[in-house]
């Protein structure tokens, strides 16, 4: 196991999340963050010196907001910070590593502005094996869906990176990076296993490549 790595009984059962729309982290996945805000500049600090980890989740637009802010899917992926860096200007550009996905079973309140909860980890196991058997993902149909999507919506890609990524990897980045709703995303979050999840973004990325002009507008 690599360094680092947690066990799952390790795991922590009050985290700092990180309620934000269209960011999407996944296990495995790698996501940049642009740290500015005061009560997320107090939450990256604390995490620094707390185990490093903390919570992404989506704010769910279909639920109205409450006096802690905008409620939140009740999934979400535990993130490890495993790079970070100061500004001049005092921001924090740090990378979270995706580790294992969780549930909220509630909120526990605000520390320094920034919002906590209760979670669980049951159920999300697998995301934690490393050397299990790889999921059977059809790269060639997913790589058919790919160049449409791209062009419709003005993506550039580097298409031997693209070529030379293994398809665990590609399935992971594409799921974060493309510009999909909000409601889209998290339901690549909750798929319940790696091919399910690649099978959706085929299905995804066709239907996003229907009836867009190749600058990505409607036709």
């Amino acid at each position: 196991m690599p360094a680092f790595h947690p066990e799952f009984d390790a795991l922590p059962s009050e985290i700092p999340i990180f309620p934000l729309s269209g960011a999407l982290l996944l296990p495995g996945g790698r996501l940049p963050l642009n740290i500015f805000e005061p009560r997320y500049l107090a939450m990256v600090e604390d995490a620094l010196s707390e185990g490093r980890t903390l919570g992404m989740v989506q704010p769910d637009p279909g639920l109205p907001r409450t006096e802690l802010g905008s409620q939140t899917y009740r999934i979400g992926c535990l993130g490890r910070i495993s790079s970070f860096a100061e500004t001049e200007d005092g921001r924090l550009l740090i990378t979270l590593n995706g580790v294992i996905r969780y549930r909220i079973l509630e909120e526990a309140g605000l520390r320094r502005g920034y919002r906590r909860a209760r979670v669980d980890f049951a159920g999300f196991r697998p995301d934690l094996v490393l050397d299990g058997p790889k999921p059977q993902i059809d790269r060639a149909a997913l790589l058919a869906a790919l160049r449409p999507y791209f062009t419709a919506h003005g993506i550039e890609a580097n298409w031997e990176a693209v070529e030379n990524t293994g398809d665990a990897m590609l399935v992971t980045t594409l799921c974060m990076l493309c510009p999909f709703e909000v409601r889209e995303k998290q339901a690549l979050l909750e798929a319940p296993t790696p091919q399910a999840r690649a099978e959706m973004l085929v299905a995804l990325m066709q239907m996003g490549s229907h009836g867009m002009a190749p600058e990505g507008r409607p036709s």
